[in-house]
């Protein structure tokens, strides 16, 4: 899984950037790793892990991971070329989803770059820029198509959709809002890879104040979830400052100091469940001496699928896979005791995966 944290100049956007790469690297003892200055990658806190890792014994404990890009700061104009648009457009094209941070808190020390604190104008000043550029996208792919959709009824009726984005787009309406009604439309809509088609979560950047409320006060984190609401997003609430904070701590001190906040949980961990539901994931896990590992799949995915997650060849000479829940499987303290008590399951082809689901798949090939 791969998102993109983008924002206006001074919306805390860098500073979450920061704070969530190194949080997330310390809390699963995984390394972080710098691919290029603006990209980190950060394992998936899940405790599963650790208690079944323990269980087994194993020699070694993998997480599911989550590559975060901190894409260049967006200004009016991007889509021209304005700042380092490019270099934004250019990098948010790559990932699944947007993480978009908008700034909910005042701070005399921190200038806004329109002057005031106002988070509608901020996300309306990028989505008219990934609109604008969409549309560029959009116009050129009429052009090739439009000569051929004469004699072509494919083409025809791949024009017929372009037109309707187009004119959605032109709307101010973002390319996920479009309704289609045939997998076939919103896979072509996918190719296209629009800026405004993928997923958006929105980090409403509140103060230390508002955080233990989740921004139930503020005003402006209100607006926030209502405009989401209306367009299929996610929100939560983060204090930037305060996960800088949190990211220099080890893990029993993490714990204390969000106790002492009255806080349940860390950014990372509130944008870790907003961008697998946003998505549609979840995660299965595989468990022995060796290795314990979660695989992230796509819900609704079937045990073929998923073996194929592991490597091709379980899925090309997959028989069956071997089912148990993780929670089962601890209480009973290994697979063979859970057999004996008949949680084990022998699922084939048609079985839909769960998440939290142990599984030992067995194939030939």
């Amino acid at each position: 899984m791969k998102l993109g944290i983008i924002g206006l100049p001074n919306v805390g956007k860098s500073t979450l950037f920061n704070s969530l790469t190194k949080a997330g690297a310390e809390s699963a003892n995984y390394p972080f790793c710098t691919i290029d200055p603006n990209i980190g990658i950060v394992a998936v806190p899940d405790e599963r892990l650790k208690l079944l890792g323990d269980m087994y014994h194993s020699k070694k404990v993998t997480p599911a991971v989550i590559e975060f890009v901190d894409i260049a700061g967006l200004v009016k104009g991007a889509s021209k070329g304005e700042g380092l648009g490019n270099q934004f457009l250019s990098n948010i094209r790559e990932v699944d989803a947007i993480v978009h941070v908008v700034r909910c808190f005042e701070d005399s020390n921190v200038v806004h770059v329109d002057g005031n604190v106002n988070p509608l104008r901020d996300i309306e000043t990028i989505n008219l820029e990934l609109i604008f550029s969409d549309l560029e996208i959009l116009e050129r792919r009429i052009a090739k198509v439009s000569k051929g959709a004469k004699m072509d009824k494919t083409l025809a009726k791949e024009l017929d959709l372009l037109e309707r984005v187009k004119a959605h787009l032109e709307e101010g309406k973002a390319a996920l809002t479009l309704e289609t009604e045939e997998e076939e439309e919103r896979s072509l809509l996918a190719s296209y890879h629009l800026l405004t088609y993928k997923p958006v979560i929105f980090a409403a950047n509140v103060s230390e104040e508002d955080l233990p409320d989740d921004g139930a006060g503020n005003a402006e984190v209100a607006k926030v979830r209502e405009y989401a609401a209306g367009n299929g997003s996610e929100v939560f609430v983060i204090c930037a400052q305060i996960e800088q904070e949190i990211a220099e701590l080890d893990e029993e001190e993490k714990a204390m100091f969000l106790e002492d906040l009255g806080l349940k949980e860390s950014g990372l961990e509130k944008l870790i469940k907003a961008s697998y539901h946003i998505l549609g994931l979840h995660s299965f896990l595989t468990a022995g001496e060796d290795e314990t590992r979660a695989w992230t799949i796509k819900l609704g995915t079937k045990a073929p699928q998923a073996a194929g997650k592991i490597h091709t060849d379980f899925e090309r000479g997959f028989i069956k896979a071997e089912v148990v829940n993780y929670k089962d499987l601890l209480e009973q303290g290994s697979l063979a005791a859970a057999r004996e008590k008949g949680l084990v399951g022998m699922e084939g082809k048609e079985y839909v995966v769960k998440d939290g689901d142990v599984i030992l798949f067995r194939f030939n090939v």
